[in-house]
């Protein structure tokens, strides 16, 4: 897989970046998957600054990802969103709802520590 996940203090931190094929976010979401449950992580840090782009299937599997993980018992935070993905995400009226979204790699770990 091109996209490595870190294991850091029981979370699992995966950074995206570039552009992504619809494939590659899968794999993602399947190997990440994976990890939550062989390493049983309480959490779970997916950082977006390296994504200038966000469409539609992204912005879906990411949340359906989030909820995946909730199911399995860990939480998952979304950090780094440009701010033309923000606009993106809300034009294409896509709720990242059950996702804890911050504005960086280091708040969204402080937000994982203190749940």
């Amino acid at each position: 897989m091109s996209v490595p996940i870190l294991h850091m203090e029981g979370f699992l931190i995966v950074q995206l970046q570039g552009e992504l094929q619809d494939e590659e976010i899968v794999e993602v979401q399947r190997a990440l998957l994976e990890e939550v449950h062989a390493t049983r992580a309480r959490g779970v840090l997916i950082d977006v600054s390296g994504l200038d782009l966000v469409d539609s299937y992204t912005g879906r599997v990411l949340r359906d990802t989030a909820a995946m993980v909730r199911l399995m018992g860990a939480r998952t935070v979304v950090t780094g969103i440009q701010p033309a993905v923000a606009i993106t995400l809300v034009e294409m009226g896509l709720e990242l709802s059950g996702i804890h979204v911050d504005l960086n790699l280091e708040r969204g770990l402080e937000w994982l520590r203190g749940s």
